[in-house]
């Protein structure tokens, strides 16, 4: 079990610097959306800063994971981009290469978290004590 855990992280590393790279330098151009996909698409498009910022995100998240620092950090990033990955193609029509794609990442995502769960446990703490006694702003308790 331990000798997956890097070879899923380093594929998971590859996907998402991948697609980051392709999506900033636009070395292969994405499929034309159609329908539903396209009117989504096409909305996020024009906003004209989101997806540098997706894949300015996919890049630097992909790179932590290919080296192998910060992979909690980028395991936390990713998640709510794949989670609407997943969703996405669930709800709007999707191509089974893209819908496969999309359940690929979501269970190497999966995966990973559970590998590295020790890193999460703290996170997932109803209740956590301030570092040095010191209060929170606002004096909230």
């Amino acid at each position: 079990m331990k000798a997956i855990a890097p070879v899923t992280r380093v594929l998971l590393g590859l996907i998402f610097s991948g697609f980051g790279l392709n999506g900033l330098l636009q070395i292969v151009p994405p499929p034309t959306a159609q329908g539903a996909a396209a009117v989504f698409m096409g909305g996020l498009t024009a906003s004209r800063y989101f997806f540098p910022l997706l894949f300015i995100t996919y890049l630097f998240a992909g790179a932590a994971l290919l080296v192998g620092r910060f992979v909690p950090l980028a395991l936390t990033v990713l998640a709510p981009i794949i989670v609407n990955i997943l969703v996405m193609h669930l709800f709007v029509p999707s191509s089974k290469a893209e819908m496969c794609l999309a359940v690929l990442v979501t269970v190497l995502e999966m995966y990973l978290a559970c590998c590295y769960r020790a890193a999460f446990q703290p996170l997932l703490r109803a209740r956590y004590d301030v570092v040095n006694g010191s209060r929170p702003l606002g004096g909230f308790q």
